[in-house]
């Protein structure tokens, strides 16, 4: 099940976890890529402090919750790419 790019525009501030249930991050932001009003993936920072950010893809998203807040992936924490 694939989640639909413009739903990742109200994602700011949800929990991402990974295929374990694993909390990955919390989201930043969308981010842009291929069309400007249309998020390719989110930015996830991954502490409290830290500056660590990752880029989690929209296509290894299966499902947002929203009454939870929290974002699944279809993949592990290890497969998520990291960015400065």
């Amino acid at each position: 099940m694939s989640v639909g790019r413009p739903e990742l525009l109200e994602t700011t501030g949800y929990i991402v976890a990974d295929s374990e249930g694993r909390v990955v991050g919390r989201v930043e932001g969308p981010m842009y890529g291929t069309e400007p009003d249309v998020p390719d993936a989110l930015a996830v920072r991954s502490g409290f402090l830290s500056r660590r950010r990752r880029l989690v893809p929209a296509d290894t998203i299966e499902e947002i919750d929203s009454h939870s807040g929290v974002i699944g992936l279809s993949i592990g924490r290890d497969a998520v790419l990291s960015f400065l």
